[in-house]
């Protein structure tokens, strides 16, 4: 057993990664990892406390990359955080990966993708290259963003839906757009032939 563990732990560290050990000692920063062994932690990350890690969680970072993730951020099962070059940062209290996984991904030494908090990233799409998720907002789906800003505002918990953060919904790649607070575009397919609507046209307000 001590064996197999010594090569797996050869094989991650030589990624770059944090030995199986040194996975489950983050513990000690408040930090809870499901399952340290599927769990694969980059030592350049940095890392605040109170995050929750499921399995099956990658966060790498290359030589010239730089990544923060904010307390009391839940990262689910699926999600990949890559910033091979350029830069990540993500805030407080965010879901990400939730129904189907997600990518995060900054490659070039321009690259630059800000996840504001309380921001929702779930259903299997894709963030990279230069992209603004301002606070509270979201994107649903498998959607590849790119080169776009989502309006900050509250978060899905907010009552009145035109006050939340902005949102894309569907499927599809959305590109150079930007999403006011309290509007959302939904496709299925090219997001820029997609009407800009409020979010009460999907959410109408409790009266």
């Amino acid at each position: 057993m001590f064996e197999y563990l010594s090569l797996i732990n050869e094989m991650r560290v030589g990624q770059g990664f944090l030995s199986v050990e040194e996975t489950v000692l983050l513990s000690q920063q408040g930090i809870t990892i499901m399952d340290p062994f599927s769990t694969l932690v980059s030592k350049r990350a940095q890392l605040s406390e109170s995050l929750l890690i499921w399995p099956n969680v990658t966060i790498s970072v290359g030589p010239r990359g730089s990544l923060t993730i904010g307390s009391q951020t839940v990262l689910h099962s699926g999600l990949r955080i890559e910033a091979n070059e350029g830069s990540i940062e993500i805030g407080c209290r965010a879901e990400l990966g939730h129904a189907g996984g997600f990518t995060i991904l900054a490659s070039g030494n321009a690259d630059l993708v800000t996840i504001g908090d309380e921001v929702r990233l779930n259903g299997g799409g894709s963030v990279a290259v230069k992209a603004e998720i301002g606070h509270g907002a979201q994107v649903l789906g498998p959607i590849s963003v790119q080169h776009c800003k989502l309006g900050a505002g509250g978060s899905h918990r907010e009552p009145d839906p035109d006050k939340r953060g902005g949102v894309l919904k569907g499927c599809g790649v959305a590109r150079h757009l930007e999403i006011p607070a309290g509007m959302v575009i939904q496709a299925f397919g090219d997001f820029a032939q997609a009407p800009l609507r409020p979010q009460t046209f999907f959410h109408p307000k409790l009266s």
